[in-house]
């Protein structure tokens, strides 16, 4: 019988979680074909490009909805540090409700549109509003559904490029793991000028060692009952956090609360949902002097006995392997392979069924119940 995260793979099926852990197990190997999809595509994405992301002038609007838009909360300083265009991250769920605030009708702007599906509402929506709003907008839709709307209708459109993901991260269960990993690593990959395939393999590698390493210690962390989860991080990690979070309560169905918050802006107020029945972990930065704030806090919530048990990720770490010191955007897909292993063994410690937590359909996995209004008619 084959064993996958510390529990066998027919053990997954009797709790209808084997999607979920599957998706989970193979993010390593979708990496490698990640980078050599890239690899392949990369003349044509630069033709595509151009000059724009050298260009002061040019806009580049990171956008998608829950997880989807913290894959590009978590690049986007690392791709505007690394681009004299100017880059920020706006949610779909932002751009459609106050897109006077984001958009300019004669600023050349590329909108990137992070999508597992390509079938939500509000990401069909964010492209049509940038093309009636912005005269000069061109899509690139980096999206792991060849099938999906939002890839089909561009398919035939010079103004657009679809990057598409190995088809296996477009994940058959409920929440987002493959396909958030191999959609943050391909921004990284073709908008940051870094030598991306390369460092994909390294993660790879990486990836591996830490699924094997962390399995039986995530699975018995995640044993111990809690009420709510905290997760922490700065900098890019920050939206890591909120990514993590988001997996506890979707795999939980709300039944564990989660939240998510940096480092030194815990202390303000956030700091007051600690119980004893509460795990904290935090993602540990690769930058020194974040580390040392981290470290801090670390001391402090040690100190106090305020919450149940903290736990840290990263490199040099509770749960870690010993990566690189690269950036933090680099590194998150890493350490999220843990939160999402976590998420996955708390869903089946409360008996869901963690490929489909919401058996109601109060929440779906494309997202229903959307209404689209025009931006014009108010």
């Amino acid at each position: 019988m084959t064993t996958l995260l510390n529990r066998d793979s027919q053990a997954w099926r009797d709790i209808g979680g084997l999607d979920t852990a599957e998706e989970i197990a193979q993010q390593p190997a979708l990496w490698r074909e990640l980078s050599q999809r890239l690899n392949g595509e990369r003349a044509a994405l630069a033709a595509f490009l151009g000059d724009c992301l050298r260009n002061p002038a040019q806009r580049v609007i990171l956008t998608g909805a829950g997880s989807s838009a913290y894959v590009g909360e978590i690049v986007a300083d690392e791709l505007n540090a690394a681009s004299a265009a100017q880059v920020r991250a706006v949610a779909t769920t932002s751009l459609l409700t106050h897109p006077e605030l984001y958009l300019e009708a004669d600023a050349p702007t590329l909108l990137v549109s992070f999508a597992r599906s390509g079938n939500s509402p509000e990401s069909l929506a964010a492209v049509d509003l940038v093309r009636a709003t912005v005269r000069d907008a061109r899509f690139l839709n980096i999206t792991c559904n060849a099938e999906g709307q939002l890839a089909r209708q561009g398919a035939a459109d010079s103004k657009v490029f679809n990057l598409l993901m190995p088809a296996a991260s477009c994940d058959r269960g409920f929440a987002m793991t493959s396909s958030f990993t191999c959609m943050l690593l391909a921004a990284l990959s073709t908008l940051s000028g870094a030598s991306g395939e390369d460092r994909l393999l390294q993660l790879a590698d990486l990836g591996e060692q830490a699924l094997q390493q962390w399995a039986a210690p995530v699975s018995v962390l995640a044993a111990q009952p809690v009420q709510r989860v905290v997760y922490l991080g700065s900098g890019p990690l920050e939206a890591l956090a909120k990514e993590a979070a988001l997996k506890i309560l979707e795999l939980t169905g709300g039944r564990v609360l989660a939240m998510a918050n940096t480092a030194l802006g815990f202390r303000h107020g956030p700091k007051s949902a600690l119980n004893r029945d509460s795990l904290v972990v935090l993602f540990r930065s690769s930058k020194a002097l974040a580390r040392q704030y981290e470290k801090d806090l670390l001391q402090e919530l040690q100190r106090e006995q305020i919450a149940g048990r903290c736990v840290t990720v990263g490199r040099d770490a509770d749960i870690g392997v010993a990566a690189p010191a690269w950036p933090d955007a680099w590194l998150a897909p890493l350490w999220l392979l843990m939160a999402q292993q976590y998420a996955l063994h708390q869903s089946a410690a409360l008996r869901l069924r963690p490929d489909n937590p919401f058996a109601d359909g109060t929440v779906n996995r494309v997202v229903q119940g959307v209404t689209i209004y025009r931006h014009d008619e108010f």
